[in-house]
């Protein structure tokens, strides 16, 4: 057994040869044609399976600025990044099917507010692009608390809440990245800040005499947040390069709609959808911010509500 044991780890290197020792315990007691069997599959496993380390892309850059990949620091966190997102299959693999799906829709809000088209990239890694709720109650594709929702024009009530808004949380997402441009001179420094914080990311700044995100000593999050960013821009931008293959048909298809104007209350939108000819449940697909079974609109407001077409 001794001898047998040391041929099969003879074959292996790296992160395989924990696995063999392993697999070969595990069928130590065995005997016969079953343990012979069981040799020649573990020794195709040591012969098969590989993990690579990953290229690093020659240059970088987000928003039209520079990545430093010059300096160590800056291409390790990088390779972090890109390890994490590529060997993450199933994440990645979601985030380029939605993308299909919902980057038609922010592209044109961002560039309408003036905003880096880089900047779609951070509704992936806030939220994977679905209507995800975080522990700390950041809510939407853009992960905003209610507090700085409604300080960027959001409404969030029991019967309304626009952070689950696709457009118009995109377009609170414009006013902030727009502000916090305006108060460091960098789009990059813009993008920290909205994990950080304005007022944080001012602070480290001014305490360390910087002005580049680069040149930042930052808790562990915020350090890793804008090369997350950038991983997912060349992962996606580059599916093939970093092995991921999806066919058109495997991507999800954008949504088609109709609008309807609602400029007051609705006492049952269980009633509301089958009138339309749709189900309940689509009704609240297509318009997640519609919180509650009714909306009473007691200010008149006028509401567009989108519908399959």
């Amino acid at each position: 057994m001794k001898s047998r044991t040391t041929l099969v780890l003879s074959a292996t290197s790296g992160a395989a040869t924990a696995l063999v020792v392993l697999l070969v315990m595990s069928f130590a007691g065995r005997k016969g044609p079953d343990r012979e069997a069981d040799l020649h599959y573990h020794r195709q496993i040591t012969e098969k399976y590989k993990v690579f380390s990953l290229p690093l892309p020659e240059t970088a850059s987000f928003a039209g600025e520079e990545v430093p990949l010059e300096q160590w620091d800056v291409r390790e966190r990088m390779d972090r990044e890109l390890l994490v997102n590529t060997y993450w299959q199933s994440n990645t693999l979601l985030a380029i099917k939605r993308a299909q799906r919902w980057f038609p829709v922010i592209e044109p809000i961002l560039k309408k507010n003036g905003v880096p088209d880089d900047f779609k990239y951070l509704a992936v890694i806030e939220s994977g692009l679905t209507m995800s709720v975080s522990p700390s109650g950041a809510v939407g594709f853009w992960q905003f608390m209610e507090a700085t929702g409604r300080q960027y024009q959001l409404e969030i009530n029991e019967e309304v809440d626009e952070r689950y808004h696709v457009q118009r949380s995109t377009e609170a997402a414009c006013l902030y990245l727009l502000e916090a441009y305006h108060k460091f001179g960098s789009w990059t420094m813009a993008a920290a800040s909205y994990n950080m914080g304005q007022n944080g990311l001012e602070r480290q700044a001014n305490r360390q005499q910087a002005t580049l995100y680069w040149d930042l000593l930052l808790n562990e999050e915020t350090s890793r947040y804008v090369f997350r960013i950038l991983a997912v821009k060349e992962i996606l931008g580059n599916p093939d390069r970093y092995g991921f293959v999806l066919r058109p048909a495997d991507l999800y298809e954008p949504l088609t709609y109709r609008e309807i104007v609602v400029d007051s209350a609705v006492t049952d939108f269980a009633s509301f959808a089958r009138n339309q000819g749709i189900s309940y449940k689509m009704l609240k697909l297509y318009n997640p911010w519609l919180r509650e079974g009714y909306l009473k609109n007691k200010g008149k407001k006028t509401y567009i509500i989108q519908l399959p077409a």
